[in-house]
């Protein structure tokens, strides 16, 4: 590994749990054996950044897509060597990020869909779950879509019961209901997921805290694939 090598860039604080988390994960799976053996990283923890749920859905005229270009071209001109956001929602915004900056940008979305094609061969149908932002957004449906497979999303009730262990748990630091958000999950599996995205990184917590990943390969966590991905493209070796 270079020590000279160029910094990452992390467009953070979206939500800022949700960044603490990532980071946490960056050091967990980065094979090292010393201090100097983990990434360098230029974190851009802007908690600030208007709501991505509330302006997609029209309930707040606040863009956080200017907001977030603007933190790119701040990160680039510190000399990082690409760009990563830890949200979801957040990659409908994107398109201005991209045209803000001359660096790459690693796509959450699109990294969590190639990891699920790797996980199950030949696949079809994709649960999705994320805010009701980014399901509007269609930013999943798209990218499965593009791929020939069919993108599988909550019912009404379900996608309330998701958006209130994301913003009235998660978000707010209260007790995660874990048996709401499996039931979620096993009647996403029981339409026809063949495999089940975490797509919010507010849910990669719930995740995390309960462990939910290492007992179901069917689960894929975008924040554990982009930690993962980033490790790799930032030219270190994932932790077997």
């Amino acid at each position: 590994m270079n020590g000279a090598a160029l910094p990452v860039g992390v467009i953070g604080g979206v939500g800022p749990q949700a960044t603490a988390y990532f980071l946490d994960m960056i050091v967990r799976l980065t094979e090292a054996a010393r201090d100097q053996d983990h990434l360098d990283m230029v974190v851009l923890n802007h908690a600030t950044i208007p709501d991505r749920t509330a302006y997609i859905l029209g309930t707040s005229d606040e863009d956080p897509g200017p907001v977030m270009a603007a933190d790119a071209a701040r990160l680039e001109a510190f000399g990082v060597s690409f760009l990563v956001v830890p949200c979801n929602t957040a990659h409908h915004f994107t398109d201005q990020v991209h045209a803000a900056v001359s660096i790459p940008v690693v796509s959450i979305v699109g990294e969590t869909v190639d990891e699920a094609a790797r996980r199950v061969p030949g696949l079809e149908r994709v649960g999705v779950l994320g805010t009701s932002g980014t399901l509007a957004a269609r930013v999943y449906h798209a990218e499965i879509e593009s791929r020939g497979m069919t993108c599988l999303t909550p019912d009404e009730a379900d996608q309330a019961i998701v958006m209130r262990i994301i913003y009235d748990q998660v978000k707010a630091g209260r007790p995660i209901d874990l048996e709401a958000f499996q039931g979620v999950v096993q009647r996403l599996r029981a339409a026809g997921a063949q495999v089940v995205l975490l797509g919010c990184t507010e849910l990669s917590i719930v995740a995390a805290d309960f462990d939910l990943l290492s007992a179901d390969r069917l689960l894929v966590d975008s924040l554990d694939v982009l930690a993962r991905r980033t490790i790799e493209r930032a030219g270190h070796r994932v932790r077997d």
